[in-house]
């Protein structure tokens, strides 16, 4: 009996001290696991900062939408889910096997994404049957929208779905990361990313049994992402698009003392809405089998023999070292013999006696052979670099590259071989090794432009980043009657002698407005619309003797084999103000290919200059 008593109070406390286990010692842990099964937090996806031209028109801005989020720990029936939301959306069967892969890799509490882009429509079937459908949750949210005829799809860029990679490389967006938010892929909206993309907020709220939410618990607002302000004139990159949608290729306008970007278009172009919800296969097959590449940005990217458009700076050189004077005169035959290969001038029959001048005008190729040889590559290399080229113009775009700019070094560094003459020479009319960006020519002819003053392009119109020009130029900005157009001679300059950039600047002058001038067929007659250019034609492929002989023209040969077409210009010629290069894919010679279509963005550009100043006077009075 006395066992039978021990046993019993054995019994009773072990019961007790389990108990007492659960209740005290365990509470926190089960305690959780309860709210667990009532409590919900969702998490609020931030809506991205806007992104504006240079007078505050929006190019990027957000919209809204409708979603539908579902928590799979919710879902009694997933195949059940699927069935019922089959007859109140658009649910495919592919959809269906993409949501069941998603799942696989997601914790059962975590949210997903069934679809992030619903109609109206469906979103009012989803509400009013919302009891018949456990588990998930309708949302009212922001995408991006973008301009849709694609002009500006290449400096903003897109944003898509985050990718594993995406977290992995970026710990902010690691830590930030929630269903639904999108990143930036290129352009601007990866560059900016970090300030742009905000910080999600949260909602907290207690559920029933069903999942029906009571009562919300707590709300934690997150931070809309920082808008950003671009020197794009809306307007401008608008027009210039149109002119060269039907082509392959590149334009690029530049403020030369701001360095502001006015305009810097890239086609083909793309529509950037596509991505935000996810691009279907097929598109996306489109997009990277397309052979004019409209996925890259050819005015960062783009690299491309600079032609002709070199020689005024083959030119500068020269002088600027003293190599030759602007007096030297050189035969033109149409060909020449140097070291037993012969070097022809794109003029057959030659031009005859050239001087500098005159040689800059009708881009004589012969005369640039001579002054190459005499003036040697890492000289030419030098003032070349100097201006702009071989390196990358901004610090903001991933997808920016530097170029080449050939000399000695760079050919026993980059191919293991000496350098030979015969390459100094061909470099002298931008053949060759050479590799430049439409950005680079736009910053090179800014420069020389200016006056030969080092000037940093932006893209992002940022106040405290032009402060200090705007102090640097306030005492001559007054002096000269609210007329911008002298360059400060406290910016760094970029020349020896500065009357070697004169007669360079005339010389183009004559290239554009004077008889015989390469692009003399492109000039304005009206003084507020005259220009300075330099025509170039870029060559492909390798012209042969056979192909010579047979005087095949640029449109006999297969389109892939055609040379480019580049013109690099400044207006207006008297008090310039702008700088555009302009490039077209197997469009053959400059004169005919691309100097065309600058004159029409030069007109359009002046016409807009009056308003564009008065927007500056503004800035430049509030500072």
């Amino acid at each position: 009996m006395f066992f039978f008593t021990i046993v019993k109070v054995a019994v009773f406390l072990s019961i007790v001290g389990r108990l007492f286990y659960l209740q005290i010692s365990e509470n926190i842990k089960y305690r959780s696991l309860s709210d667990k099964n009532r409590l919900r937090e969702w998490k609020v996806v931030p809506q991205r900062g806007i992104i504006e031209d240079f007078f505050g028109n929006k190019i990027a801005t957000n919209k809204q939408v409708f979603q539908l989020h579902m928590v799979p720990e919710d879902v009694p029936n997933i195949e059940e889910l699927f069935f019922k939301l089959s007859k109140l959306i658009d649910f495919n069967k592919r959809e269906k096997i993409n949501l069941l892969k998603r799942l696989k890799k997601r914790k059962p509490w975590q949210p997903i994404i069934i679809s992030d882009n619903l109609s109206w429509s469906e979103f009012s079937k989803l509400n009013l049957f919302l009891h018949e459908v456990q588990g998930i949750k309708p949302i009212v949210a922001v995408a991006r929208e973008y301009i849709e005829d694609g002009s500006f799809s290449h400096v903003i860029g897109y944003v898509s779905e985050i990718s594993a990679k995406d977290l992995k490389n970026d710990k902010f967006l690691n830590s930030i990361n929630v269903p639904g938010l999108k990143t930036g892929k290129s352009g601007l909206e990866k560059s900016l990313n970090n300030s742009i993309i905000g910080t999600p907020g949260s909602q907290r709220f207690e559920v029933n049994a069903y999942g029906k939410r009571v009562k919300e618990l707590k709300f934690t607002k997150g931070s809309i992402g920082k808008n950003f302000r671009t020197t794009i004139d809306r307007e401008v990159q608008q027009y210039v698009n149109k002119l060269i949608i039907d082509k392959s290729g590149s334009a690029c306008v530049m403020d030369i003392y701001t360095g502001d970007i006015v305009a810097m278009v890239s086609s083909p172009t793309f529509d950037p809405n596509q991505f935000v919800h996810g691009i279907s296969l097929e598109n996306w097959k489109k997009l990277i089998t397309d052979k004019n590449k409209p996925l890259m940005n050819k005015s960062l990217s783009g690299l491309y023999p600079p032609g002709s458009t070199i020689k005024p700076i083959v030119a500068l050189s020269a002088l600027e070292n003293d190599i030759v004077s602007p007096k030297l005169v050189v035969e033109c035959k149409g060909s020449i013999d140097f070291y037993g290969k012969k070097h022809h001038c794109w003029k057959e029959k030659g031009h005859g006696f050239m001087g500098m001048r005159n040689a800059i005008k009708q881009s004589c190729d012969i005369y640039f052979y001579e002054v190459a040889r005499r003036l040697g590559i890492d000289r030419l290399s030098v003032t070349a670099k100097k201006f702009g080229l071989g390196r990358k113009v901004f610090d903001i775009f991933y997808e920016e590259k530097n170029g080449v700019v050939p000399n000695t070094k760079w050919k026993i560094d980059n191919i293991g071989q000496n350098w030979y003459l015969g390459e100094t020479l061909i470099s002298g009319i931008g053949q060759g090794y050479f590799q430049t960006t439409p950005i680079q020519l736009c910053l090179m002819t800014a420069q020389l432009a200016n006056g030969g003053y080092k000037i940093k392009p932006r893209i992002i119109d940022d106040r405290n980043a032009i402060q200090p020009i705007i102090n640097a130029w306030r005492k001559e900005f007054y002096i000269i009657n609210n007329n911008l157009d002298l360059p400060n001679p406290e910016l760094e300059k970029l020349f020896r002698n500065q009357e070697n950039i004169k007669f360079v600047l005339d010389a183009l002058y004559g290239a554009t407005n004077e008889p015989m001038g390469t692009s003399y067929r492109s000039r304005f007659t009206k003084s507020e619309y005259i220009y300075a250019g330099k025509t170039g034609t870029s060559q492909v492929k390798a012209i042969t003797e056979e192909q010579r002989k047979l005087k095949l023209k640029n449109k006999d040969l297969e389109y892939k084999d055609r040379d480019h077409a580049l013109f690099t210009a400044f207006a207006p010629y008297k008090n310039p103000r702008y700088a555009i290069s302009v490039i077209i894919e197997h469009g053959g010679s400059g004169s005919s290919g691309a100097a065309p279509i600058a004159k029409k963005i030069i007109k359009k550009l002046l016409d807009r200059h009056k308003l564009r100043k008065k927007y500056q006077l503004d800035l430049f009075q509030e500072a």
